[in-house]
């Protein structure tokens, strides 16, 4: 291997560049999903990979949001935070990793993240905003304070977290109540679109920033209820940019003749499964024509 080197000075480097380098190069981190309410009372849920714990007494973690790049505005997590100066933060594991990257979707603000990535909310002790059900791990947080690092495009916000509640999945505990690391099956961010998984290694997730998925809440009940897929499958479902038209469902029907009678006969299970094996095989445009037929 090449002992040359590529040496970058930040001072004169574009800042697009300098964040790829340092979220590429310092990793794997682990992921802060926060949850917390505006000054109205309405929920907003986001992750964060600029996140760590930093104290255990008094239990502290820090987090932070940064500013964004292209226009140096800021997430609507820190806005409500220097409100509200409450958070929960929610560790996230591998079942739940496809609606938490859909959950970064640059939504307007006041809308519900929890809805459109087919989150659960689970009603706090000690602050307001609600905790994430399927979260393993949930930090009920009061902020101690907010640092900001600078005031330029990409600049952090240190949010100083106090833990005042912790709350953690059972069938995450070993027999004696610790943790087990390869139940919590926790994933971790890397650079670009690589996250990686504790107990197994890297796998890819898109994540939706530039376009609005159409969210979880656009499923019909029958599927967003269903047995058969899991919230890795809705959370694909639900980062899709449009969903296929009329026309579009009866010209795949037409093209796939054994296919309508899986529509017709009534077996859930099995339609069910056919629209599983098209989400595993990328195919989510497909899955949506066979779900909307």
């Amino acid at each position: 291997m090449s002992t040359e080197t590529l040496s970058i000075d930040p001072k004169v480097t574009d800042n697009s560049q300098i964040y790829s380098v340092l979220s590429g190069s310092v990793g794997p981190r682990p992921i802060a999903f926060a949850s917390t309410l505006d000054a109205k009372g309405s929920p907003n849920l986001a992750p964060y990979s600029f996140f760590n714990v930093f104290s255990s007494n008094p239990p502290v973690v820090v987090f932070s949001p940064v500013r964004r790049g292209r226009d140096n505005t800021t997430k609507h997590t820190l806005d409500n935070i220097l409100e509200t100066k409450e958070v929960v933060i929610n560790i996230v594991n591998y079942a739940m990793v496809q609606q938490m990257s859909l959950a970064s979707t640059e939504y307007d603000a006041g809308v519900d993240e929890f809805i459109k990535a087919g989150f659960t909310k689970e009603t706090s002790e000690l602050v307001k905003p609600f905790r994430v059900k399927e979260s393993p791990v949930q930090l009920e947080c009061k902020v101690k304070d907010v640092v900001a690092l600078g005031t330029e495009g990409g600049a952090g916000n240190l949010v100083i977290c106090e833990i005042v509640k912790i709350h953690i999945q059972k069938a995450v505990l070993t027999e004696v109540n610790t943790l087990d690391e390869h139940k919590l099956d926790l994933v971790a961010r890397m650079g670009g679109n690589w996250y990686t998984r504790a107990i197994d290694g890297m796998f890819e997730v898109p994540k939706p920033l530039r376009n609005l998925g159409v969210g979880v809440d656009a499923l019909p009940e029958a599927i967003r209820m269903s047995t058969i897929l899991t919230g890795n499958d809705l959370g694909r479902l639900g980062n899709v940019e449009l969903m296929p038209d009329a026309d579009a469902v009866a010209k795949y029907l037409d093209e796939n003749s054994s296919l309508q009678n899986l529509v017709t006969n009534g077996d859930t299970v099995a339609l069910h499964k056919e629209i599983q094996k098209l989400i595993q095989q990328d195919n989510t445009g497909d899955a949506w024509k066979l779900i909307l037929a």
